[in-house]
């Protein structure tokens, strides 16, 4: 496909793509393109970022709690979580700001 061609395409395309809060296969971003805003898989989102910046919270709680007097491999195992709960709300700031920059 030609350069111009692609950029035509581009701008044909009537909807943003949305930032999942998932990942595909090899960790790779998923996408939504859609018309209809409150569909099941925009809802599915929605729901699945709510459920995710609520275990962060949960978890930044219990780290607090913890630090002060942990052993070494809860620490470990407290850090991949905390690391799970960070890349899953970066993701959905992600895609939050892009929805947002879309309004302005």
């Amino acid at each position: 496909m030609r350069a111009d061609q692609e950029s035509t395409d581009a701008a044909e395309l009537p909807y943003e793509p949305r930032l999942l809060p998932w990942s595909g296969q090899e960790g790779k971003p998923c996408y939504l393109i859609t018309d209809d805003h409150g569909g099941p898989v925009s809802r599915l989102a929605d729901a699945t970022e709510s459920i995710q910046l609520g275990m962060g919270t949960e978890l930044l709680a219990y780290a607090r709690e913890l630090l002060p007097d942990t052993p070494r491999g809860e620490l470990r195992f407290l850090a991949e979580r905390l690391t799970e709960a960070l890349r899953d709300a970066l993701r959905v700031a992600e895609s939050r700001g892009q929805r947002l920059n879309r309004l302005n």
